[in-house]
């Protein structure tokens, strides 16, 4: 299955343009989308209740067995990060810069928490080990080759969050194991309610999720992109994964007449200016019906793009309905 932005992050991190890019210029001898996509199925609002372990098989099927209830958990992504504050809990160190939205810890909060350095791609083991966690949560094609290291000094663990289902079912996993039972039945109920009462007056308005950080750029689907999950149920969302060579043109997307764009900067270091004014300087850019009637929307990338969690997620679902309507 394709898993196209965390590649995407790691070519463009090591190689001034981030993994399976899925190029934005040029054409592509895919089959192009079209036609409107099946009805997604109703979400399901009840919760079936979440019962404490300490060993368990997660929604991914990998095994994971602890001791005891963890206390120190060190996050290497962004959905650690959002599962730990659904559940009441503070990370002891983490990598990315979620917990200071003022949804999450807020600015003042999320400075207590250690930084790992070595950032999202390369975090230093050493590091880690220094804060004794019981548990390292990471981003499975991203930090996978971290276990070795880890192995014998603590349990790590590798998640594969590529839809909204999935990252339910990791919120779940770590509820269980962390005994935050209600807290984690509260956070899925709360965002399957959002979810269910979205998808009752979905928009007719055709989207689009780009992102990337030049005229390089990705289009977020469904089928490997977490946020990208949700549109079927709120809009015409007529994009589908290609593979992980596969490629979206310019030329399709203007065929497609897009209504509403949003669009995920995804940024490395110091800025570099905002995707769409990049892809501002194509003249088929403005052409777009979205770029004529000025509904591009620059969003918020480690909220759309990282965050991937149910907190994450109700904010995307927020944001995306008001933008569709």
């Amino acid at each position: 299955m394709l898993r196209s932005r965390s590649r995407f992050v790691r070519r463009w991190i090591t190689a001034a343009v981030v993994g399976s890019v899925l190029v934005g210029c040029g054409s592509s001898s895919e089959e192009p989308a079209s036609g409107k996509a099946k009805p997604a199925a109703k979400t399901e609002v009840t919760v079936e209740p979440i019962k404490a372990a300490t060993e368990l098989t997660d929604t991914n099927g990998t095994k994971i067995s602890l001791k005891q209830e963890p206390e120190r958990i060190v996050c290497l992504f962004g959905l650690c990060d959002d599962i730990l504050t659904e559940l009441g809990i503070v990370p002891t160190a983490t990598n990315n810069a979620l917990l200071a939205h003022p949804d999450f810890l807020g600015e003042e909060k999320a400075k207590e928490v250690d930084v790992i350095p070595g950032g999202f791609i390369a975090p230093e083991v050493e590091a880690i080990l220094s804060h004794k966690p019981d548990l390292v949560i990471g981003l499975g094609d991203t930090h996978g080759k971290l276990a070795p290291a880890l192995k014998g000094a603590t349990t790590f663990w590798a998640m594969q969050p590529e839809t909204w289902e999935d990252s339910v079912g990791y919120l779940r996993n770590v509820a269980a194991l962390t005994g935050r039972t209600a807290e984690g039945e509260k956070a899925e109920k709360t965002f399957r309610t959002k979810l269910a009462a979205a998808e009752k007056t979905p928009s007719e308005k055709t989207a689009l999720v780009i992102y990337g950080s030049d005229e390089n750029f990705g289009v977020a689907t469904p089928e490997g992109d977490v946020a990208a999950s949700l549109f079927p149920k709120i809009a015409d969302y007529p994009w589908k994964s290609r593979g992980v060579e596969g490629s979206y043109s310019l030329e399709e997307i203007l065929a497609q007449g897009v209504d509403v764009l949003f669009v995920e900067t995804m940024s490395f270091g110091e800025a570099d200016g905002k995707l769409s004014e990049k892809l501002a300087e194509n003249p088929l850019w403005g052409k777009i019906p979205a770029v004529k009637n000025g509904d591009v929307h620059e969003v918020n990338s480690e909220m759309w793009a990282k965050g991937r969690g149910t907190r994450s997620l109700g904010i995307v679902l927020d944001e995306a309905t008001a933008a569709l309507r």
